[in-house]
């Protein structure tokens, strides 16, 4: 009976969903993107969430005035907001046509991979819009596996993918577990380049500084990077203006090749640490901060 009840919540949530899409229909992305910002940036700050990006950002950047913290909160509720309302409407994003809401920089660099029908391990992180940065690799026609951690509402999944397909995305794979590694592998093996984010906790990680701070980081894309010989490719997105993006894709990070494997995982983990820092430095209110990045005790409420 609770197996039945549980299918009936997924698909109730499923069908509200559908039916907030079907709204958005008449609106262009800028309006429903400016009402989602102006909607999650009202509630954010009233929810526990709030808490946890006000310890992420004061971690982060200890020595910014509470005014500057404040000020740069109130933005990232609203550019998350607006995030989580254009995911529905990206499927009208076509990056490389006239007057596209998508900037992109160092084409050049995918392009050489699409020549050279070699496979890359595109690295980045929860910045601005994260989804447009796997919609540009897949409009450039690089054939890419990202990776993804299903949702529990199998139907909700289900939706998900359709909605990634509409833009481009329809080569998935799961993102943790023997399986998914051994795909990944596979991939890059044979040509095909995988797309991971490396800027959230993992508890089965390396402690690496993250803004001087030890926290649990994946070890995956730098080990796959290593075992297949690909390159260590990082990407980048910035919100400039409203529905408006710049893509950057950047030089690879070499990497780390002493001749000690265990040192030289965890010095390569560091570079790409290091680069998402970097990025979080130049653009704070576009990164994902309601995540609970460091250990735990550091978000108890004094």
């Amino acid at each position: 009976m609770a197996r039945v009840f549980q299918h009936i919540v997924w698909r109730l949530e499923v069908l509200a969903y559908d039916i907030v899409r079907v709204l958005m229909v008449p609106f262009s992305l800028e309006q429903v993107s400016k009402f989602a910002g102006k909607l999650v940036g009202f509630i954010g700050p009233k929810t526990s969430k709030h808490h946890i990006a006000h310890t992420n950002m004061k971690l982060a950047f200890p020595d910014a005035s509470e005014v500057q913290i404040d000020k740069w909160l109130k933005e990232s509720w609203n550019r998350m907001g607006r995030t989580f309302g254009e995911f529905p409407l990206l499927g009208r994003i076509k990056v490389f046509e006239e007057n596209s809401n998508v900037e992109v920089a160092g084409l050049e660099i995918l392009e050489k991979l699409k020549r050279e029908k070699k496979g890359a391990v595109l690295i980045s992180g929860h910045f601005a819009n994260w989804e447009l940065m796997a919609a540009v690799f897949s409009q450039a026609k690089l054939p890419v596996r990202v990776t993804y951690r299903p949702t529990n509402n199998p139907y909700f999944d289900k939706r998900i993918r359709a909605q990634r397909a509409a833009y481009g995305i329809e080569l998935m794979v799961a993102k943790s577990g023997p399986k998914g590694a051994k795909e990944l592998i596979q991939a890059l093996r044979a040509g095909d380049s995988v797309a991971l984010l490396n800027d959230q906790k993992f508890n089965a990680g390396l402690e690496i500084p993250f803004f001087g701070i030890p926290a649990m980081t994946a070890p995956g894309p730098t080990r796959l990077a290593m075992q297949t010989g690909a390159p260590l490719i990082p990407m980048s997105i910035t919100r400039t203006n409203g529905a408006n993006f710049r893509v950057t894709i950047h030089e690879e990070i070499p990497l780390a090749n002493t001749g000690n494997r265990t040192a030289d995982i965890k010095a390569t983990v560091i570079k790409i640490t290091e680069f998402i820092e970097d990025q979080i430095r130049a653009h704070p209110a576009d990164w994902f901060w309601v995540h609970r990045r460091w250990p735990k005790e550091l978000y108890k409420k004094k």
